[in-house]
């Protein structure tokens, strides 16, 4: 069984029980978590959901992607009907109409993101990690990852999207992605009482004040560097900048797939103009979609997952050699309308 479900109480418990894959989603455990969500919410015994991770690594470092790697070698068909019902359930817990308590304690990563972030009751830890890191693949922030990334506060979603930088508890919170901080310690105690006490209840009891936000003191130099309209003229603001932070995230962002860059840059920039997640989630999954036709994301697993060299050759190479066109062909191919 990868994901455990049970009765506790008025709680509704989700365990996610990969621990030696990091918890990591497969189809199947996507398809299990919709249809249990679906049961619940019309089930009077079950007041709260509270989400969490086996193990003591994290709670989700994303979707398999040595299975995605393969699977878009092939082609790409079980990928896109995957990314289809990943992104539904998204939206499904973004919609849940009780209270949904996702404890994102330890790794919180891409599709981890998902299936918490959009979630009504968001819990870091000391212990967090939460990151959208798909430009590091030559893929782009999905699962709903770049409506949080486009309105969090000034350029700060931009500057995580490109450098695929990791926050921790309290960046997560300054940044939208989480509500509450509980101390790692408390954890047990906390879910615990979610068995008998709302949310609201278990939080006043167990809630105490985050750690700093590191990227608060930074908000200058990323709000003047990262308004920029295009990747290239972003770059040019932080080489002119001088500053430790803002070379630091040049070299990050010149480690990514270009092609991946300036899409992600568009859709952060698209997503700002949406009203709803869903209308975000069909972008996603038509972009998507035509990442699994690209050499990038193929390339970009092989590198950092399966032959672990760190070393991918993108193609394009360089910046100036994406087109208007090759971006903008991302937002328009895909087979079918997307995930909402």
């Amino acid at each position: 069984m990868t994901v455990e479900f049970r009765r506790d109480g008025l709680a509704g418990r989700i365990v996610l029980d990969r621990p030696k894959a990091l918890n990591a989603l497969t189809h199947a455990m996507v398809l299990d978590i919709r249809d249990t969500l679906t049961a619940w919410a019309d089930d009077d015994g079950v007041a709260t959901v509270v989400l969490t991770g086996a193990g003591e690594r994290g709670l989700c470092a994303g979707a398999d992607i040595r299975a995605l790697h393969d699977d878009a070698r092939a082609g790409g068909a079980q990928a896109r009907v995957f990314f289809a019902d990943e992104y539904r359930l998204n939206l499904q817990i973004s919609r849940f109409p009780k209270p949904y308590v996702a404890v994102m304690d330890g790794i919180t990563m891409g599709g981890g993101v998902g299936l918490s972030a959009h979630g009504g009751v968001r819990v870091v830890t000391e212990r967090s990690t939460v990151a959208m890191p798909e430009t590091r693949i030559g893929l782009m922030p999905d699962v709903g990852g770049s409506h949080l990334l486009a309105h969090a506060p000034g350029e700060l979603g931009t500057h995580l999207a490109l450098t695929a930088a990791a926050m921790g508890p309290g960046d997560a919170l300054l940044c939208g992605f989480a509500d509450h901080f509980v101390p790692a310690a408390a954890l047990p105690e906390f879910t615990a009482a979610l068995a008998t006490l709302t949310p609201g209840e278990a939080l006043a009891a167990y809630a105490a004040g985050a750690p700093a936000a590191g990227l608060a003191a930074q908000r200058g130099w990323i709000d003047t560097c990262y308004a920029a309209g295009s990747v290239e003229e972003i770059l040019a603001r932080l080489d002119a900048d001088g500053g430790d932070g803002a070379a630091e995230a040049a070299r990050e962002i010149r480690a990514k797939s270009p092609t991946a860059l300036k899409v992600t840059l568009a859709a952060l920039r698209r997503a700002r103009t949406h009203r709803t997640l869903a209308e975000t989630l069909e972008q996603e999954y038509t972009v998507s979609c035509a990442a699994l036709e690209s050499h990038d994301l193929v390339e970009g697993i092989r590198a950092q997952v399966v032959d672990k060299d760190r070393d991918p050759h993108w193609k394009p190479a360089s910046l100036a050699e994406v087109t208007a066109a090759d971006v903008d062909r991302y937002f328009t191919a895909g087979p079918e309308p997307g995930a909402a």
